[in-house]
């Protein structure tokens, strides 16, 4: 399985390099999915450092094919030297198919966006950790907060992240915005900034949980779920 995801993964990391509007951009997006720094990348690919932050910086012209190749492999490489952490992952994720309507929509970003961007996107109210709002994130999972907290297990929740934890979960029909913080708590994963859609006031133990955990905590104002997924499309299109 592990051969199977590692191409898949491949195809989709180079993909989104030569198709990014800035390709710079995204290859830092998945050196730091990888959690690589650039130093120990350029060492893997024989390059000096300046040349990956020329790269990411925009300061070199669009890489060519044969530089996202090299650029794409060491990364595995280096993933698969720590046991395949995010090829592994990235294998959950699509190894089987996990149909249910408590996933409403579920994006990737081609360059990580702030949580502040994300933040305007759903009209929301920071209510905890502010200082955290210009961390970034990879995307964004939608979620029908009933019926995952009542109908997923945990193996299917743990799904919901993707392959990275660095990305907003998005909890609709709230009712206080306790039990989504609850479950994160419990589930012992923690994403880069949850969003409750749904109550009027975000509930004390919810801000609590999101201040221990260091969690960015947004209350969405939007009134309609439809419209909610429709603004942050726009911000991954």
């Amino acid at each position: 399985m592990l051969s199977a995801a590692k191409e898949k993964l491949a195809k989709r990391m180079a993909g989104e390099i030569a198709l990014s509007d800035d390709p710079g951009k995204t290859m830092r997006k998945w050196r730091e999915i990888f959690g690589v720094t650039q130093t120990d990348l350029a060492k893997r690919l024989s390059v000096s450092s300046s040349v990956l932050s020329d790269y990411e910086g925009g300061r070199r012209k669009s890489p060519g094919s044969t530089t996202i190749k090299k650029f794409v492999e060491g990364l595995l490489e280096l993933d698969e030297g720590k046991g395949g952490k995010v090829i592994h992952a990235f294998g959950r994720m699509f190894s089987t198919d996990l149909s249910t309507d408590a996933i409403m929509d579920v994006r990737e970003f081609s360059v990580p966006k702030a949580i502040s961007v994300l933040c305007d996107s759903v009209d929301g109210e920071i209510v905890a950790n502010e200082d955290l709002m210009n961390r970034p994130i990879y995307g964004y999972t939608v979620i029908d907060s009933i019926k995952a907290i009542l109908e997923m297990s945990a193996d299917e929740f743990l799904r919901l992240y993707g392959w990275s934890t660095e990305r907003a979960l998005i909890f609709t029909k709230v009712d206080m915005g306790r039990s989504p913080m609850v479950a994160i708590k419990v589930k012992g994963l923690k994403p880069s900034a949850v969003v409750v859609n749904g109550p009027k006031k975000m509930d004390e133990v919810a801000i609590k949980i999101a201040e221990i955990e260091k969690i960015p905590l947004i209350l969405s104002k939007i009134p309609s779920i439809d419209m909610l997924i429709k603004n942050l499309r726009s911000i991954s299109d």
